[in-house]
């Protein structure tokens, strides 16, 4: 579009009850001014007895940054010198220089939101008509080919169907950070490509997320991408294990992440569409393919999806992310090298001694019953198992310091051939030693989550040649 005239410019649309109202006032105005331009957003015949400019495509709304209708702008040497939104008589007369206009109208009427700023619209007038912020190059298929066979066919999926990332929908979901789409994000295994905030929000899209995951979606995949948390060797690895994210902090409530009932199963958006995030861009930017430099040999479900927030709201117990040095109105996101889940079910210990021994004895078992300084698990418990803590006193160190005491495992019970099984340590390993720790430096990670009912628990067992990553979330 053309630079705009001097002159007058009213913007308009029939389905508007203020734009209805001005239809004698803007005849008035073109009497006395003949510059008058009206551009219609809806019905080119609107309004009735006037010249107007059909902008159903909304070129010229998109180019003027119309919000509402009607407004009324001035245009001098080729610039906007003065605009008017709604009807409000003095201004009107103020930008036209006109005097009397619609005496017989109320002083003052709110406009209509301009179909240009209508949800949805408002991306594909970028896409259209303005200068795009995204930089990665569309791939055109066929006029007869399905969107999601494509994406199938050119191996963007985990195997489940995705959303077809459109230019629309990475703009909108951009919309979620204040973050420029060409910021460098770090460098994804295992192919080591360059990764931006734009090539995220590509893969949210075809995730599912909504924009107001972003800040949780790229924190995650920035922790993902630490020297420590090791994702090329998670990778590459023949165990089990994947990124889990666990989300504390205001944010998991307000954008609706489960922290309760199914915590760790479906049904909630967030929870899956943000661990599925991480997942497509490990796979699509970083070229970690199964069966490629993926070589879990038996994988886990969550490999496609693991991520879930604390319940932190009801707690007896201090977070993780307070354990981890942070506040608890600070939002984190948390990732782990994580295999399945195995459940704990205790449904007859009352005493928190009790179900110490209880919890132990499950533990002792992750990896190997005769491992020893085994990397330390995510130890998943829920709030009915809590509060046999709570309702006692137990705080959360005193619940880790009894377990980890029960976690000592006799050097007897771990040398090879105990209990008929070859594997197992040497007795020159255990040296002096009594009994040695069943995970390295007493390391347990500790997270509440879960619904009311149900005194079950959850054990997650880790890869050790990972370490776990906290990182601040940045909205």
């Amino acid at each position: 579009m053309g630079a705009q005239p001097d002159g007058l410019v009213a913007v308009v649309k029939q389905d508007c009850p203020t734009c209805t109202l001005v239809e004698p006032v803007l005849r008035q105005v073109e009497q006395a001014d003949r510059s008058l331009t009206v551009y219609t957003q809806d019905n080119p015949e609107f309004p009735a007895g006037i010249a107007s400019i059909d902008d159903t495509s909304l070129e010229y709304s998109y180019s003027l940054n119309i919000e509402t209708v009607p407004t009324l702008l001035r245009f001098e040497s080729g610039k906007e010198v003065a605009r008017a939104i709604g009807w409000h008589r003095g201004e009107w007369e103020e930008v036209t220089g006109l005097h009397d206009l619609g005496a017989e109208l109320p002083e003052t009427r709110p406009g209509c939101g301009s179909k240009s700023v209508e949800p949805g619209i408002a991306e594909k007038l970028i896409v259209q008509f303005g200068e795009s912020s995204l930089s990665a190059r569309r791939i055109e298929i066929g006029a007869s080919e399905d969107e999601m066979e494509a994406c199938f066919e050119r191996g963007w999926t985990d195997g489940l169907p995705v959303v077809p990332p459109t230019e629309e929908r990475v703009l909108r979901i951009l919309e979620g950070t204040r973050r420029a789409p060409d910021e460098r994000v770090g460098i994804v295994p295992p192919n080591n490509n360059e990764c931006t905030v734009e090539k995220i929000a590509i893969n949210a899209v075809m995730a599912g997320c909504k924009p107001e995951y972003m800040p949780v979606v790229l924190t995650a995949v920035e922790a993902a991408l630490t020297e420590e948390f090791g994702m090329h060797g998670l990778l590459a690895t023949t165990f089990f294990a994947g990124p889990m994210v666990v989300v504390n902090g205001p944010i998991a409530r307000q954008i609706g992440m489960n922290a309760r009932v199914n915590a760790l199963g479906q049904g909630n958006r967030a929870n899956a569409a943000i661990g599925r995030t991480l997942q497509l861009v490990i796979r699509n930017v970083g070229g970690g393919i199964p069966g490629g430099v993926d070589r879990a040999m038996l994988g886990n479900p969550g490999k496609y999806t693991f991520c879930f927030a604390e319940r932190e709201d009801d707690s007896p117990w201090e977070s993780l992310s307070v354990e981890r040095g942070f506040s608890p109105d600070t939002s984190t996101v948390s990732l782990f090298a994580a295999s399945g889940v195995t459940p704990i079910m205790d449904q007859a210990s009352r005493e928190p001694d009790a179900l110490c021994r209880s919890f132990a004895a499950c533990l002792k078992a992750v990896g190997h019953p005769k491992s020893a300084n085994s990397p330390a698990p995510v130890l998943v418990i829920s709030p009915e198992h809590t509060s046999r803590f709570g309702d006692t006193g137990w705080s959360k160190g005193r619940f880790r310091e009894t377990l980890n005491r029960y976690l000592e495992i006799p050097v007897e019970e771990l040398v090879a051939g105990a209990g008929g099984i070859p594997g197992g340590i040497s007795e020159d390993r255990a040296g002096d030693q009594k009994t040695l720790p069943k995970f390295r430096a007493n390391t347990l990670h500790i997270v509440r989550a879960g619904g009311d009912a149900g005194l079950f628990s959850a054990i997650i067992s880790s890869w050790g040649g990972s370490k776990s990553v906290t990182r601040e979330i940045v909205v």
